[in-house]
C-alpha cells in the first residue's frame, strides 16, 4: 500500500496527455476520419508550448500559442485531406514525420542543440489542491495535488460528452461518420464538420503536448514516445465513448507509472521495463480485437 498510492497518483498525471489526445481523436473518429497524426500533433504542441513560454515568460501565453500552432498544423492536415482529397493515412504519417523533423531542426536553429534542451527559466507547474482535501483518505492522496492540466482534462471530457450527445453540433459530427449522405440531403456539408473535428484534435493535442514539456521543464526529441499511437488504442479500447476514454487512459497511465516505479525497485532488465507500456498496448489491441469478434459472432 505504501507504494500503491504514489503509483496511482503518478498514473493520473501520466494518463492526461493520452486522455487529451484520444479526446480529440474521438471527434475525428466519430466524423468518419481516423486521425493517425495524433503523435505529430502532440509533439508540435509540446515543442511550441515550451518555446513560446521561454520567449514570452508566461506559461499561459506559451500554452495558448502552442495550442494555436498545433491547431494550425491540424488545419493544414485537414485541408490537404478534405480539400485536396489526399489519403488520410498518408497525410497523417506525413504530419508525424514533419513534426518529428521540424522540432529537431528548429531546436538546432534556436539553441544549437539537437538533443535535450533544458529551460532553467521556466518554473515548475503549480500543483492545485488544499490541505483539507488532501486529508481525504485514498481519494485525496490520488486525485489532489496535480497541475491545472489534469483537472482541465476532466472538465474537457465532460464538455466533450455534452457536445457530442447533447448538442446539434455533436449530433451532426456523429451523423457525418455514420450517414454523411443524409447530411448532404439536408443542405449541410459533412467536410465542414470533419474540418472542425480536426481543429478540436489540434486543440486537445496542443494542450496535452504542453503538459509533457512544461511538466518536465525541458524539450526532449520525440518526447511523445508513442503516446499519440497509444491514444488511438485508447479510443477503441474506450469503445469510442468519452468516459470510456477515461478508464482506458487510466489503465495505460497505470502501466506506464508501474514501469517507472519498477526501474528503481525491481531487479529486472531496464529494456524490458521500458517496454511494459508498449507490450500492454499490444495486448490491449489483441484483447479488444478478440472481444469485438466474439461480440459480432454472438450478435449475428
Amino acid at each position: 500500500m505504501q507504494f500503491t498510492i504514489p503509483i496511482l497518483h503518478s498514473a493520473v498525471t501520466i494518463m492526461t496527455p493520452l486522455l487529451l489526445a484520444s479526446m480529440g481523436g474521438l471527434f475525428t473518429e466519430l466524423s468518419g476520419m481516423l486521425n493517425i497524426a495524433l503523435e505529430g500533433l502532440l509533439l508540435m504542441g509540446a515543442f511550441c508550448s515550451i518555446i513560446f513560454t521561454h520567449y514570452t515568460g508566461s506559461m499561459v501565453v506559451g500554452t495558448v500559442l502552442g495550442i494555436g500552432a498545433t491547431m494550425l498544423l491540424s488545419a493544414i492536415l485537414a485541408s490537404v485531406t478534405l480539400n485536396l482529397k489526399s489519403n488520410v493515412f498518408i497525410t497523417g504519417l506525413a504530419t508525424n514525420l514533419f513534426a518529428s523533423g521540424l522540432t529537431v531542426v528548429l531546436s538546432f536553429a534556436l539553441f544549437a542543440n539537437k538533443g535535450v534542451v533544458v529551460f532553467d527559466d521556466i518554473p515548475s507547474l503549480p500543483l492545485l489542491g488544499t490541505q483539507a482535501l488532501a486529508r481525504i483518505p485514498i481519494f485525496g492522496d490520488i486525485f489532489i495535488g496535480h497541475s491545472a492540466f489534469v483537472y482541465l482534462s476532466w472538465i474537457l471530457l465532460a464538455l466533450s460528452y455534452f457536445v457530442l450527445y447533447r448538442t446539434p453540433f455533436g449530433f451532426r459530427i456523429r451523423a457525418t461518420g455514420l450517414h454523411p449522405e443524409a447530411l448532404s440531403t439536408l443542405g449541410m456539408r459533412p467536410d465542414r464538420y470533419r474540418f472542425a473535428s480536426f481543429l478540436i484534435s489540434g486543440f486537445t493535442c496542443g494542450l496535452g503536448g504542453a503538459l509533457l514539456t512544461l511538466n518536465l521543464g525541458a524539450f526532449v526529441p520525440n518526447i511523445t514516445a508513442g503516446k499519440g499511437w497509444i491514444a488511438l488504442v485508447v479510443i477503441f479500447l474506450g469503445n469510442k465513448k468519452p468516459f470510456g476514454l477515461l478508464i482506458a487512459a487510466f489503465i495505460f497511465g497505470l502501466a506506464d507509472a508501474f514501469s517507472n516505479y519498477a526501474q528503481g525497485a525491481l531487479n529486472i532488465p531496464s529494456d524490458f521495463i521500458l517496454a511494459i507500456p508498449y507490450v500492454f498496448t499490444l495486448l490491449a489491441m489483441v484483447g479488444s480485437s478478440i472481444y469485438a469478434k466474439k461480440k459480432g459472432a454472438i450478435e449475428s
